[in-house]
């Protein structure tokens, strides 16, 4: 027989949706990486509408909110195991970074940001001239 309700399983579930578990946590999943002069972000954002995305940038603090609407109260759910309402998450980036630069794409469930490394940051040759010399250059 069908057990139709269970307080301890709803409570469970509600916790899960609430703090999140470790295979499905309540953030949006994220991997970081350098890929020669960008710095590369990758959000988990599945079954997400593009338009609900927002993506705001104040001072060095990326910060992405999106939403996935909630269920039809007249449904008669058997599963509802997916998160729902507004998530959102803070990317704290450092100064090297150039934020006025920062390019978005979501495709198939996955937002990618690509953050250009500031000019000021990148690596660069000073040459330092001596009287009666040839200018030398050295790497800073």
């Amino acid at each position: 027989m069908l057990m139709r309700t269970d307080p301890f399983r709803d409570l469970d579930r509600w916790t899960q949706q609430v703090f999140g578990t470790v295979a499905r946590p309540t953030v949006m999943p994220m991997d970081a990486w350098r890929d020669g002069d960008e710095f590369l972000v990758e959000l988990d954002l599945p079954g997400i509408d593009p338009d609900s995305v927002d993506l705001d940038v104040e001072r060095n603090v990326v910060t992405v909110r999106a939403s996935r609407p909630e269920l039809d109260q007249d449904r008669s759910m058997i599963a509802a195991e997916r998160p729902r309402g507004e998530f959102s998450r803070q990317l704290f980036l450092g100064e090297s970074l150039d934020t006025d630069r920062i390019r978005a794409d979501y495709r198939d469930g996955v937002l990618r940001l690509a953050i250009p490394i500031a000019e000021q940051a990148k690596p660069r040759k000073i040459e330092i001239t001596r009287a009666g010399h040839e200018p030398q250059a050295i790497n800073a």
